[in-house]
């Protein structure tokens, strides 16, 4: 006999009369590893047995079939009341993302370049790259001189249907000349554009030049221009060009950054400007390792681009332009 219940108390294994099923089965018997879409995560099940690619927003859900976690999504049972059994995958109240002065809202799917889809998780963006179709050959090459009766346009050997697409895209981590450093194939994306015009600003590249050879974020300090009320004043451009690519501040400075100042001054080459429309961009640069100093707090240090020589040129990048230098192969 169980025992007794007490006032006000439910049955036990009960919500309200309604018995739930069951989902999760143990020993665990897994299927093979599914190969999921770009964008979604493969993730071990709720049961904690197997992986599978994770619910996507609108998906039902349950104890099994988790929402998927990378993308801040969660299973909302309100709708299935009083079992709460099976939910719709919803996403958390969270902050949106901005991207080139464009507002996007949590969980808003965006695409803000033809090469990629975003995706905005708590202030984070998330891309995948969209497959662009190119159109393949004939199905065969035409057999040279006359066809004879029921022969194929199609050569010896050759297959009469060849794939109707074909997909070649840039791969986010491609950057040729590769280098081998300890058994790792050293591979790295080009450096974000500053982001910021002028001050010490901040840009990252993602890659695998470390000990363990993973992929991962790597940041430093740039500082392409001073922040002057009238550049142009200040940078003097040589008679009869209309261009001043580099310039350097009559002193050496203390770098101030975050409240905090470097404990050695630097002078530092800039871009210049020009007359014209068109901008001066770093060129050539080298990795500098800068220490700070903060009051009362004490010192951190920081990689830093040191610029040594810039180019002006008519192609002119917003700062914080993620997509600037993608492309199709």
């Amino acid at each position: 006999h169980s025992p007794a219940e007490k006032p006000g108390e439910k049955p036990s294994g009960s919500h309200g009369g309604h018995q739930r099923r069951e989902v999760c089965h143990w020993p665990c018997r897994c299927p093979p590893v599914p190969t999921c879409t770009p964008g979604v995560s493969l993730v071990k099940d709720g049961c904690g047995c197997c992986k599978v690619c994770a619910k996507q927003s609108g998906e039902t859900c349950n104890e099994a079939d988790i929402c998927d976690p990378h993308k801040g999504l969660y299973c909302n049972y309100s709708e299935d009341e009083p079992r709460y059994e099976t939910g719709v995958c919803a996403y958390l109240v969270a902050v949106g993302c901005e991207l080139n002065g464009i507002y996007y809202l949590n969980g808003q799917t965006f695409q803000p370049n033809p090469l990629y889809k975003c995706l905005c998780v708590s202030g984070v963006i998330g891309c995948t790259p969209v497959f662009i179709p190119r159109l393949a050959g004939g199905p065969c090459t035409r057999v040279k001189g006359r066809r004879k009766p029921g022969q194929s346009l199609c050569g010896p050997g050759q297959p009469k249907q060849l794939q109707a697409t074909n997909y070649r895209l840039m791969s986010a981590y491609r950057s040729l000349p590769l280098v081998l450093k300890n058994k790792c194939l050293v591979q790295a994306t080009p450096w974000t554009p500053c982001s910021r015009t002028c001050g010490i600003g901040i840009s990252s590249r993602v890659t695998n030049e470390n000990r363990k050879c993973e992929m991962r974020k790597e940041k430093r300090l740039c500082f392409i221009q001073p922040c002057l009320t009238n550049i142009l004043k200040t940078i003097k451009i040589p008679k009869g060009k209309t261009c001043q690519p580099t310039f350097q501040l009559p002193t050496a400075e203390k770098l101030v950054f975050s409240g905090c100042s470097t404990t050695q001054s630097y002078k530092l080459t800039f871009c210049g400007v020009c007359s014209d429309k068109r901008c001066c961009t770093p060129n050539k640069s080298k990795m500098i390792t800068v220490q700070f100093e903060c009051p009362n707090e004490g010192f951190f240090k920081w990689k830093m681009m040191w610029i040594t020589s810039c180019v002006c040129q008519r192609i002119c990048r917003a700062p914080g332009d993620i997509f600037s230098e993608l492309k199709v192969l």
